[in-house]
């Protein structure tokens, strides 16, 4: 058993701005070496996300396209678990194997990871029925023409555009805080989901100037990647996944 799995930690709280270009280039690097597993968890999550935009659009339902586009990235976190496992196995020297990397999602057996996910999940469905209420608030007296992506441009578009970004940002910063660390923790140690968001949170509040940094380019580039048709997230993800990793690494550190 790694004795990293078990030993004490303690949450940096002197992260850096440098810290945040050392994960990527670690990320990129990651991907470079194994770009199989990266590019295949890119094309999941871009794969999930074509299927749920043509649905909508084939359906005609652009109410409830919009929140679900916008919320997306809130599932990027548990679609990264796979990539997590790899950078651990590349710093811990591992064999790299599918049964393994695949195995990471399912967690150590003790359901702490699939409890995250539920909270995940439910976080998604809690923003996109949030979303779709403003939607109906704001169009409640615009009829039929505001089931067209045209009315996104009107002045009541874009107040509504407006009002729903900025509770959707509250509830992404919210997730952003409780999933920053906590997902590769489960990965790398034996806690239980609430003792990683709890670190995950201390690492935010400690440090909260540099990880909103993070968190905007995060944003960004998952937006650019959403923009390309989803194709961008064969490359984002999965560097941004095992950015993300090195970043956790020098966040949480082991008590010697």
């Amino acid at each position: 058993m790694d004795s990293n799995q078990q030993a004490p930690f303690k949450v940096a709280d002197d992260l850096k701005w440098s810290d945040l270009t050392a994960a990527l280039r670690a990320g990129w690097s990651d991907f470079r070496l194994f770009p199989g597993f990266g590019l295949f968890f890119g094309v999941v999550f871009a794969g999930a996300g074509i299927v749920l935009a043509y649905v909508l659009l084939v359906q005609g339902q652009v109410s409830w396209l919009i929140p679900a586009a916008a919320g997306f990235p809130l599932l990027a976190p548990f679609t990264a678990v796979g990539l997590y496992e790899v950078s651990r196995r590349r710093e811990a020297g591992l064999p790299m194997s599918w049964s393994a990397i695949l195995g990471a999602v399912k967690g150590r057996g003790d359901e702490q990871i699939l409890s995250m996910s539920v909270i995940i999940f439910v976080a998604f469905g809690f923003w996109v029925i949030i979303a779709h209420l403003v939607f109906a608030i704001f169009t409640a007296e615009a009829g039929a023409g505001a089931e067209s992506l045209g009315f996104l441009l009107t002045p009541l578009g874009m107040a509504m555009l407006a009002v729903g970004g900025a509770i959707g940002g509250l509830i992404a910063l919210a997730f952003y805080a409780i999933t920053l660390v906590s997902l590769p923790m489960l990965v790398d140690r034996e806690v239980d989901f609430l003792t990683a968001i709890f670190a995950s949170l201390k690492a935010f509040r400690e440090n909260t100037r540099v990880l909103i940094v993070w968190a905007i380019m995060i944003v960004l580039m998952l937006a650019i990647a959403v923009l390309t048709m989803f194709v961008g997230l064969l490359l984002v993800l999965p560097v941004l996944g095992h950015a993300t990793w090195h970043l956790y690494r020098r966040t949480i550190l082991p008590i010697h």
